[in-house]
């Protein structure tokens, strides 16, 4: 099924165009500290600019959930988006209403206006009919470019395609293209890189990658898990013990399916006890040799080499979480090396995850080293799952 795209809409000079963006960036001291994803929905909208339409951005920020919270007020960004453009942008103080429509209603050709924090209303999460006839009447031709939020069924990201023409934008159409190709006769080895924290959100990624992967390579608090079901102690380490089972059954899937899972074999540890903020002392230990007062916190030196000679002989990665505790320096190695790795192999490369971003970030590494960064976390994991998005599903023909 074809995604529709801005290029197949008609009449966009003095069209009002709702494009639903994914602003949703983080500020400090009412400043944005990264614009990577305002930086990405430009070319759309440029591309709407360009044609003389009026564009009018639907954003959410932050979990408000529901209220108006005053450091969630989408005015930096504003300010922002405007330093890009060299173009004043205009900002409302909420996202419907008849003071929002009297603005609507002076726009013209070109002109670029941000509503405000769609979360601030609790309509938004729950795709109340109202809330979406108020959002719909603001424009003409509703076009999505929020990939961030495709797996959700919100009002401005999925309800109002249900009252305008709809459309895909370049970015969202960019992040479809390039995901599918994991599903596309991918270029073999193919090579699953997860980290994090837990399995809940990855179960689905893990069980659909036992099947179409060749490798699985785990880290993190994840790898945790997967280490105490097979036997090993783990100490104090994070990790999920209800999951033991639920491991099990996915190392059966994988192996069943000829797919090698790699667990770490060795590990950076900390004596439970120790305060991080005071720079502990780090142990390195065999996978099966952790005593039982010690916290994983990176994999270890072995198994950093190991993953980076995988990661460079393979002829597509896909990596979703960090491997380590990387925001403090002491843990920072395993997830470098495979940033590395992934930076310097020539097979294709597709990354995603907030933290996976922060670490690339932090270790200097350009994004055109990479095939693909997602601008979306669980709505690439959704995806790679392959499970149908509701903000990409309404817009096919």
């Amino acid at each position: 099924m074809k995604l529709k795209t801005i290029r197949e809409a008609k009449k966009l000079k003095g069209a009002r165009v709702l494009l639903r963006v994914d602003f949703n960036v983080p500020l400090k001291d009412g400043k944005v500290v990264d614009d990577s994803r305002i930086r990405a929905s430009l070319p759309t909208i440029e591309f709407l600019r360009k044609a003389g339409a009026k564009i009018i951005l639907l954003s959410h920020l932050g979990r408000p959930k529901g209220k108006i919270v005053d450091e969630l007020r989408l005015d930096p960004v504003a300010r922002k988006l405007g330093e890009i453009l060299k173009c004043k942008i205009k900002k409302t103080d909420d996202c419907v209403g008849s003071e929002v429509e009297k603005i609507v209603e002076k726009l013209e050709e070109g002109d670029v206006l941000l509503l405000e924090n769609t979360r601030f209303h609790p309509e938004e999460k729950e795709n109340n009919s109202e809330f979406v006839k108020q959002l719909a009447k603001l424009g003409d031709l509703f076009v999505n470019d929020a990939f961030g939020v495709a797996h959700r069924a919100h009002a401005s990201s999925f309800g109002i395609a249900e009252f305008l023409p709809a459309a895909a934008g370049f970015l969202l159409e960019k992040e479809t293209s390039e995901l599918a190709r994991v599903f596309e006769n991918p270029a073999k080895p193919l090579v699953l890189v997860l980290g994090g924290a837990k399995i809940d959100t990855k179960i689905g990624v893990l069980k659909k990658f036992s099947e179409l992967a060749n490798t699985i390579l785990l880290g993190g608090g994840i790898a945790n898990t997967f280490l105490a079901a097979e036997g090993f102690e783990v100490g104090e380490s994070l990790r999920e013990p209800d999951k033991a089972d639920l491991a099990r059954e996915i190392l059966n899937l994988a192996n069943s399916h000829g797919c090698e899972f790699v667990l770490p074999e060795d590990v950076v540890c900390v004596d439970s006890n120790e305060e991080l903020s005071n720079q502990p002392k780090t142990f390195a230990f065999r996978a099966d040799a952790i005593p039982p007062n010690m916290k994983i916190l990176d994999i270890g030196e072995t198994t950093a080499r190991r993953f980076s000679e995988i990661i460079k002989k393979a002829g597509m990665v896909v990596w979703n979480g960090p491997v380590g505790l990387f925001e403090i320096k002491l843990f920072e190695a395993g997830t470098k090396a495979i940033a590395q790795a992934c930076a310097e192999t020539s097979a294709t490369t597709i990354l995603g995850g907030g933290d996976t971003i922060a670490a690339l970030k932090k270790f200097k590494i350009p994004a055109k080293k990479f095939t693909h960064i997602s601008t979306g976390g669980g709505a690439m994991l959704e995806f790679l799952e392959g499970q149908e998005l509701p903000g990409i599903q309404i817009l096919k023909n």
